[in-house]
């Protein structure tokens, strides 16, 4: 087994060099940030003759509404790098030796020169200029038709029917249908590019965020250890008033904006907006926010009333939880290194996923003026391609880019370089997690079987078991890989119309989802066990579970109130900090409002938010595996011990006091 077990570590190691070596050689982050055009080049570098040109402008757009479009990842048409997108609606013809023409030809391939013996009709054939321009707007550093809906009706610059290349009229519909092909090509990188801009923004204002967590969460520790059950009660009925709070703002901007004109239109009415505030101004949008903020508020008073004799214990426990940590107060900082750890791997995941995606090679495919050329999607080289023969087989056809790949076995196999990659991610972040689970319970059951505390507590505890964290890592690694999978399979699957295909892939999703979380569980108090007796993976996971079965009632009696009541901590600070959050990228802040970055999607340095409560997640979770390393070496001194001179209990009697009337308690509700 052991053998066994470090070839597998070497092959994983190995396998993941092998990932970030390849990835550092062949990747370019640049081509995850900013788009190109139809020459492979970047749009808004710096030190590139495009550095002031960002957008990315699509000649003819109506031709991304082609089916090909999906089968061979590009829109048909020449794509070039602009400063900014057009305004008004103009076509080549009209625009040809008029007084709009300087003006429009802006928008055509640089060095282009009209002569006296250019043609019109020749230059929309080799694509020299556009057919068309029609009024846009950026949006994921592309010029996208701006759309607004009046009361019903699409239009664009208030026009319902524009002229397109021939002069002919066609509808705005058509523009949406051309755009809805485009869309369909814009995967998560190009996403992501805005994402990126955001967070570059914005960076040091998320961190300020995120410290001030911190900070809140280290005092709000510090002040449970002597007043823990006022300020639990604090907790409980600060959510509650929080939540209520919001439901009556939600519901005072709803009562106002339903009496205003235009703020009764539907938030599909109104299409994407990279402008948060737009959506703040329906009716709807807050009537959204009040029956989400009603639902949460009736689901916290229902647990609150269904728990309410528990509640008392349950405090109390956590008292004796904060006992033991003032006795060990180097636990409080651990959630830090945790933190760190943590940071470490998402960064090595994200750049090694970076790398991969972007690299490669330009790619250049030929693209048809129509759909009889038989040298449609073939690869060429733009350098030679006007000496071949396919400019005239095949007459305004071009060589356009296509995307970044190759055609050698490193790029046949970059999907599962990304699995492996991804695979590895979600190891070393389990593994990292197990690590700070059993250092916690180690430290917390030297306390609990010390006899004459705080002499007899140990002054640090070490790991010796690494490898069967790993093991227990490696195990729900591969569970939420499976799992992975299936979404990705449920994602493909939803148009299909086989209803036993999606109903067993359905039922799959939901066994693997209470299999994950069986095994946190059981990983978890494993975790503990192995911290008291050393012992491996297995056997602890073993006598854990039997332990936990012998000792049911405690267990949901106890572990779950203290869970839920750290829970509404967690929920405290980091919506307290995401409400400053929200107003302080919104503007709503008088004092620091020119501090305020720009931003493309508000939404996005609201993940602050997340943040906020994954760092106070670190710092309860330390009261949390405190409560269930003491409660089961409670379980276990239970067994083992009687009290008497003999054999003493390790426990303190007013530990043994909590347990034994939760228990009592239990018992008697079962019984009525």
């Amino acid at each position: 087994m052991c053998v066994v077990w470090l070839n597998m570590k070497k092959t994983m190691h190995f396998k993941q060099n092998m990932d970030m070596c390849s990835a550092w050689i062949h990747g370019d982050p640049r081509k995850v940030v900013y788009p190109t055009d139809s020459h492979g080049q970047f749009c808004g570098q710096k030190n590139t003759p495009n550095a002031n040109k960002a957008i990315l402008f699509y000649f003819n757009m109506l031709k991304c509404a082609n089916p090909a479009v999906l089968i061979n990842l590009q829109c048909p048409t020449t794509q070039l790098c602009v400063s900014k997108c057009p305004d008004r609606f103009a076509t080549l013809l009209d625009a040809w030796n008029t007084q709009n023409w300087e003006y429009y030809k802006t928008f055509c391939k640089p060095g282009f020169k009209m002569g006296s013996k250019v043609r019109e009709g020749n230059v929309i054939r080799d694509e020299d200029c556009p057919s068309m321009i029609v009024p846009s707007r950026p949006f994921l550093q592309r010029c996208f038709p701006d759309f607004i809906t009046r009361n019903g009706t699409l239009t664009v610059a208030n026009q319902t029917i524009f002229k397109d290349g021939q002069n002919n009229k066609r509808s705005v519909k058509d523009l949406k249908e051309a755009a809805t092909g485009i869309s369909s090509l814009l995967n998560a990188k190009e996403v992501g590019m805005k994402i990126f801009e955001d967070y570059a923004n914005s960076w040091y204002w998320i961190l300020i965020g995120l410290l001030i967590t911190m900070a809140a969460s280290l005092v709000f520790i510090l002040l449970l250890r002597y007043t823990a059950g006022a300020l639990l009660w604090i907790i409980i009925f600060g959510v509650i008033t929080a939540v209520a709070y919001g439901i009556w703002h939600c519901y005072s901007e709803y009562r106002a904006l339903s009496k205003k004109s235009g703020a009764n239109m539907t938030i599909s009415d109104i299409s994407i907006h990279t402008d948060f505030s737009i959506y703040l101004q329906l009716s709807q949008t807050w009537f959204i926010f009040m029956i989400s903020l009603c639902v949460i508020e009736a689901i916290i008073v229902l647990i609150l009333i269904f728990l309410r004799t528990r509640l008392c214990i349950a405090v109390a426990l956590l008292k004796e939880g904060s006992k033991a940590i003032s006795y060990i107060m180097s636990t409080l900082f651990y959630p830090i290194i945790t933190f760190l750890l943590l940071a470490i791997c998402i960064t090595y995941w994200a750049m090694t996923a970076v790398f991969l995606a972007s690299s490669g090679n330009a790619v250049y495919k030929v693209t048809p003026s129509d759909d009889n050329c038989m040298y449609a999607n073939l690869t060429c080289n733009p350098k030679t391609f006007n000496q071949t023969n396919i400019t005239k087989v095949c007459p305004g056809s071009q060589c356009l880019f296509a995307f970044y790949g190759g055609e050698s076995v490193y790029h046949r196999y970059i999907i599962v370089l990304h699995l492996c990659n991804l695979f590895v991610f979600l190891w070393l972040v389990n593994f990292t997690i197990a690590l700070g689970q059993c250092t916690l319970a180690g430290s917390f059951a030297s306390y609990y079987w010390a006899l004459n505390k705080p002499d007899d507590i140990p002054g640090a505890a070490w790991i010796y078991h690494t490898g069967s964290l790993a093991f227990g890592s490696l195990i729900l690694a591969m569970v939420q890989m499976v799992r992975i999978v299936l979404e990705y399979m449920d994602h493909k699957l939803k148009g299909s119309q086989n209803a036993c295909a999606r109903y067993f892939l359905c039922c799959l999703k939901c066994c693997f989802w209470c299999l994950e979380h069986f095994i946190k569980f059981i990983n978890r108090n494993a975790y503990i066990m192995i911290a008291i007796y050393g012992k491996n993976f297995c056997t602890s996971s073993k006598d854990a579970f039997f332990l936990l079965m012998r000792n049911v009632i405690r267990v949901a009696v106890l572990d779950k109130v203290t869970d839920f009541l750290l829970f509404l901590g967690k929920l405290l600070i980091s919506g307290s900090v995401g409400v400053l959050a929200f107003m302080f990228f919104t503007k709503k802040i008088p004092v620091i409002q020119e501090e305020v970055p720009s931003l493309n999607y508000y939404w996005v340095p609201l993940t602050v938010i997340f943040g906020s409560y994954m760092i106070a997640h670190g710092f309860f979770n330390v009261f949390a595996m405190c409560v269930d390393t003491l409660f089961l070496c409670f379980c276990e001194d239970l067994e083992r011990n009687d009290g008497s001179s003999s054999r003493p209990y390790y426990m303190s009697p007013s530990l043994h006091k909590i347990l034994r009337k939760g228990e009592e308690g239990a018992k008697s509700s079962a019984a009525s």
